[in-house]
């Protein structure tokens, strides 16, 4: 489908009837932006359109997606032409409206993962849910982008972007650890012991040891079995 075409047709026919877009805006009941945006060759009048606008300039909806009249002996071919212009043109519509929804998804998904980082405190809840959301929906977003690709690419795509995803959530969460004294979002367990907090995290652990007292700090410790006393004597170690 051209709209160009199709535009400079609609300008022809207004013109040969001596309307102005406002004119024929108001016998469609739209607006003269709208008209003029289909002259220029931007959009393509809505569909409910097409009857009442043939209606009035005498014309087949063929001739209007052709962008010309049509001799009688071209009919059935230019038919055939159009109903295909008019597959691609509604798959291209289709594709960049995911494309755009894609896009859209990633950077709330990436704005929802900075702000629980950001606002909550680590050592609560609502900051590993918020930002695994935060994640989930960049996913939904990154495969809207690539609909257009075959099952498999996008099986691995996705999965590979989930995976890339999760260790940047992790990367982030050690970085927090390491550089602010923050505890870590995600633990597989935490266990509490008198003035001692152990997080058991999938790549490092972390020791939290007197616990809201003035001297507290925080130990980041390769992966290790929980003790009681190992863990005491971790902290006595480093007090």
């Amino acid at each position: 489908m051209n709209l160009d075409k199709i535009g400079e047709f609609i300008a022809k026919l207004r013109k040969e009837k001596n309307l102005t877009q406002e004119e024929l805006a108001e016998m469609l009941g739209v607006t003269s932006k709208s008209v003029s945006r289909w002259e220029n060759g931007k959009t393509m009048m809505d569909v409910s359109l097409f009857i009442p606008f043939c209606e009035i300039f005498g014309i087949t909806i063929n001739e209007l997606f052709s962008g010309e009249l049509i001799e009688n002996g071209e009919y059935q071919k230019v038919a055939d032409a159009n109903i295909l212009n008019s597959i691609s043109y509604t798959q291209e519509k289709i594709k960049k409206y995911y494309f755009r929804r894609g896009i859209f998804l990633l950077i709330i998904g990436f704005l929802i993962i900075l702000t629980s980082v950001v606002i909550f405190p680590s050592e609560s809840s609502w900051s590993s849910i918020y930002s695994s959301i935060g994640l989930i929906i960049s996913l939904i977003g990154f495969a809207h982008i690539t609909r257009k690709l075959s099952y498999s690419k996008r099986l691995l795509l996705n999965y590979g972007f989930f995976t890339i995803g999760f260790l940047f959530l992790i990367l982030i969460d050690f970085l927090n650890v390491k550089l602010n004294d923050e505890v870590p979002m995600y633990s597989l367990e935490t266990i509490t012991a008198d003035t001692v907090i152990y997080y058991n995290t999938p790549f490092y652990d972390v020791i939290r040891c007197n616990v809201n007292l003035a001297n507290e700090f925080l130990i980041i410790e390769k992966n290790i079995n929980f003790d009681i006393d190992l863990i005491k004597d971790i902290c006595q170690t480093k007090n």
